[in-house]
C-alpha cells in the first residue's frame, strides 16, 4: 500500500473565527476551488513544524508567535500534521501569496459547509476533511 502524502496544516483562529484559504481553481491540485487550511507538503529533511512555518510565511507572510501541535488526521492518501495558532494580526495585514482568496469563518459557516468569496464571485464549499477537523475541534470546545 502506498504511503500517504504528509502535509502540515494550520488552524488559525482570531476572535472566535477560523482563517481559511480558498484554493486555486485549477484541476491538478487536491480540492481545487474549495476552502481549506493554509499549509502544504512537508519537504525532505523538514519536520512538520518547520514545514508549517515555511508554508505560512510563503502563503500569507505571517507565522503565529506560538504554533502548537494538535495531532495528525488521516484521510484517503493524506496525513495532515495539524497545528494551532492564534492569528494576532488583522486579516488585512496578511499578504495572500497562494490561493484564490482567504477569509475568517464562523462556526455557523463551518457547520453549513460553504461561504461566499468576493474574489471568486460565488459561494464555494469547504473541503470535507477540513470541515471534519474543524467540527471535531469545535465539538471539543475549541
Amino acid at each position: 500500500m502506498k504511503e500517504p502524502i504528509a502535509v502540515s496544516i494550520a488552524v488559525l483562529k482570531r476572535n472566535g473565527k477560523f482563517l481559511l484559504q480558498l484554493r486555486d481553481n485549477i484541476p491538478n491540485i487536491i480540492y481545487p476551488g474549495y476552502w481549506a487550511f493554509f499549509g502544504g507538503h512537508i519537504e525532505e529533511n523538514e519536520t512538520p513544524l518547520i514545514a508549517m512555518r515555511r508554508e505560512l510565511q510563503e502563503e500569507i507572510g505571517y507565522v503565529p508567535p506560538v504554533l502548537s501541535e494538535l495531532g495528525c488526521f488521516e484521510s484517503v492518501g493524506v496525513l495532515r500534521h495539524t497545528f494551532y495558532g492564534e492569528l494576532t494580526v488583522d486579516i488585512e495585514e496578511l499578504v495572500l501569496g497562494e490561493g484564490w482568496d482567504m477569509g475568517l469563518w464562523t462556526v455557523e459557516d463551518i457547520k453549513r459547509g460553504d461561504r461566499y468569496s468576493e474574489k471568486a464571485g460565488q459561494v464555494r464549499p469547504i473541503g470535507p476533511p477540513h470541515q471534519k477537523i474543524l467540527l471535531d475541534l469545535i465539538s471539543q470546545g475549541f
